[in-house]
């Protein structure tokens, strides 16, 4: 295991400087007359005195423990953590992008308001969506516009009986989190026994107090939902809408669009499936995009395009306002709109193709040892139960600690929930057999320590920075900041 590191309080010694400042070159004043009385400290401000070398050090050091898909494998479940060209990069940085303002007038801004129209046109496409709003900042930003937006809808109709959205028990976590947040009441679905959502079940639900079914399709099982047009059916019959989750879009890129299968809301990670970077908190981008019908309720601005100029159109009375300051995390769309100009119709349907390739490889070769329950050709991931394993007295969370010390980001753990231990594996596009081999290869070595000694390996891991963490506590007594002793 790896010295846990000092702090830099602790590393600080007095007299130490790492800065060396020019003299000053306008009249000098006392602090008291510059800022107010009652807001100057009444003591030193505590800082850490270090040299430049020791900060430089500190920072690189701790940089060498970030885990990404720049360092390593990242099969997490249902994120798509695939690489991210740096030439994405270079060109989100271009200072004609980096170093605009949105306050600037419009007609100073014509390259980034093409562009906007240009990335709604390509996302039109690929979806089957009439508008989009480039607004949401991430995937549950994008599903809570989405929502506001069906919601606006029914109410426009008079319709307000509608209070009620069905949720599979194969979604994301954030779906039902997001319903309740935009005063919903959640209505689960069960699956059948094929992974599927239940179709019985589902037209039990359907009455004329449902607003909307939230689907993501894969399904978090990365099953595609083989009667999805009759379940379109089914809810637009009841005067319901299809609101459609983004999240697995990387498996179905060029083959398959939400809009031909009846969704009439659909938010995309483009942070996830166009590549730009995922994950430590953003940011992200969620689009939302929608069928005709609802393009009245959409955020504004949307972008407009009249001959050879692109304005700002706020002409949309019954939208449901502004969700995002400004026009949405411009330099995430950059990325995302470079990453499909450079893959094309064509490339982004290769993804698709090498993702689902990647994903029944990987579980072909993970069957051999673990027990995956749904087994039937699936799309861009599967999930492995441990269940077996933890019987034996190491679970699906020790399995991801072993990974650890093997140098591999562990999957999605205990989710989707209807699975037993659950260990949610995406290998995603970008990732090559030598690597799925690998990982293979130490789940099967894992699988080996178990039945030799699953205790040494529930007690797990032992080449990190730190050891078995106590999650409980951390969850319930959380220490977010340092405190001088």
């Amino acid at each position: 295991m790896r010295k846990a590191k000092a702090l830099l309080f602790e590393m600080g010694r007095s007299g130490r400087q790492g800065y060396s400042l020019p003299s000053c070159d306008v009249p000098e004043k006392p602090v008291d007359e510059l800022l107010p009385k009652k807001m100057l400290r009444t003591e030193p401000l505590e800082i850490p005195e270090l040299s430049e070398v020791e900060v430089i050090r500190h920072y690189t050091e701790l940089s060498t423990r970030n885990f990404g898909v720049d360092t390593g494998f990242y099969p997490l479940g249902s994120c798509t953590m695939k690489y991210n060209p740096k030439v994405n990069e270079e060109v989100a940085a271009l200072p004609g992008f980096a170093c605009m303002h949105p306050c600037q007038p419009e007609h100073t801004v014509q390259g980034a308001l093409e562009l906007y129209y240009n990335m709604e046109q390509h996302l039109k496409e690929l979806t089957g969506m009439e508008r989009f709003t480039m607004q949401p900042s991430a995937g549950a930003h994008g599903e809570l516009t989405g929502l506001m937006v069906i919601q606006a809808y029914h109410r426009n109709r008079d319709d307000h009986k509608r209070n009620k959205v069905l949720i599979p028990v194969t979604a994301h976590g954030t779906n039902p989190a997001t319903v309740t947040m935009a005063g919903y009441e959640v209505v689960q679905i069960p699956s059948d026994d094929r992974g599927n959502v239940d179709l019985a079940a589902l037209k039990e639900a359907v009455d004329d107090t449902t607003s909307a079914l939230m689907l993501t399709n894969p399904s978090t099982l990365g099953l595609f939902e083989e009667e999805i047009t009759e379940m379109a059916r089914v809810v637009h019959d009841a005067g319901g809408l299809l609101y459609y989750d983004g999240a697995n879009l990387n498996a179905i890129m060029g083959y398959a669009r939400p809009g031909d299968m009846g969704f009439d809301v659909v938010h995309l990670n483009i942070h996830k499936t166009l590549s730009t970077p995922h994950g430590g908190g953003g940011p992200g981008s969620g689009p939302v995009g929608v069928k005709e019908r609802l393009v009245p309720y959409l955020p504004v601005p949307l972008v407009g395009k009249k001959g050879d100029h692109f304005y700002f159109d706020y002409d949309l009375p019954e939208s449901i306002g502004k969700v995002h300051s400004f026009y949405g995390n411009f330099g995430v769309v950059i990325k995302a709109y470079n990453y499909m100009r450079m893959m094309g119709a064509e490339g982004l349907k290769q993804a698709s193709t090498d993702a689902v390739l990647n994903s029944n490889y990987l579980a072909s070769l993970l069957k051999k040892t673990y027990y995956i329950p749904y087994d039937r050709i699936r799309k861009h991931e599967f999930v492995v139960s441990a269940k077996p394993e933890k019987k034996k007295g190491a679970g699906a969370g020790d399995i991801a600690k072993a990974l650890l010390d093997r140098g591999f980001h562990p999957p999605t753990v205990y989710f989707p929930l209807i699975v037993d231990e659950a260990l949610m594996t995406e290998p995603n596009d970008t990732e090559s057999k030598e690597t799925l081999d690998a990982y293979a290869q130490a789940m099967e070595d894992i699988a080996k320590d178990i039945d030799q000694d699953a205790e040494k390996v529930a007690a797990g891991p032992y080449h990190t920075v730190v050891g078995r963490l106590d999650e409980v506590r951390a969850v319930r007594n959380p220490i977010l900041r340092w405190e001088k002793k």
